[in-house]
């Protein structure tokens, strides 16, 4: 994807969600992203390119795994950066500019992910992580590992929304809990409880891919 291409321009994009955090969701003080974003919201795009470069890969993984595809994880991935350029004159920083971040993303691919639905595209087709041909490695433990990669990200595909987002902002994304709270606006509890049955299923799957195996 080309960098730094993503300032607004005559495509339509939507329009971006509610944004601001609850200020009783976090009291963190602001971190150093929440000042570029208050530069961005005084028209500095500089700023504005830093917090692309900064995380920009992030945000393209985490749109990928969410909706199964890495071209439209990327092309979701720039429709989440035009949002928080459009949003930024109503940006509130009670929390940590990363959590409001994924709650923006999430947004956006689960919108993404009910249209894939209603057209009844294939997800899940992308691997959650690429298994390189190490030399070290047997080829057939390189396909083996290729194949179990395949069953998680068919795996992750199955997950029902919440549970899908829940467990890939936590174990893919490194969020607290209470980050992953915020940004999905529920409980810790609520989090816990998502991320264990998403445990649970993929594992499920593990296991039934063992046994046939």
């Amino acid at each position: 994807m080309a960098r730094r291409t993503l300032a607004p321009s005559g495509r339509n994009f939507p329009r971006a969600p509610v944004l601001n955090v609850p200020g009783n969701a976090m009291n963190a003080p602001p971190d150093e992203d929440c000042a570029r974003m208050a530069r961005v919201a005084r028209g500095d795009t500089r700023a504005f390119a830093e917090l692309f470069d900064r995380h920009q890969a992030s945000v393209v993984r985490f749109a990928t795994r969410f909706v199964g595809d890495a071209a439209r994880g990327e092309e979701l991935a720039q429709d989440i950066f035009v949002s928080l350029f459009r949003a930024a004159p109503r940006y509130q920083p009670t929390a940590r500019f990363k959590t409001w971040l994924y709650r923006v993303a999430t947004h956006h691919c689960l919108n993404a992910r009910r249209g894939l639905a209603a057209r009844a595209s294939s997800v899940g087709s992308e691997p959650l992580a690429h298994v390189p041909a190490d030399p070290s490695h047997s080829p057939h433990a390189v396909a083996e590992g290729r194949e179990l990669a395949g069953v998680l990200s068919a795996g992750l595909a199955a997950l029902p929304e919440r549970e899908r987002a829940a467990f890939t902002l936590s174990r893919f994304e490194g969020l607290s809990y209470r980050e992953v709270a915020e940004a999905l606006e529920t409980s810790e509890s609520a989090v816990k409880s998502l991320v264990h049955r998403a445990t649970v299923a993929l594992a499920g799957r593990v296991e039934t891919h063992g046994r046939a195996a």
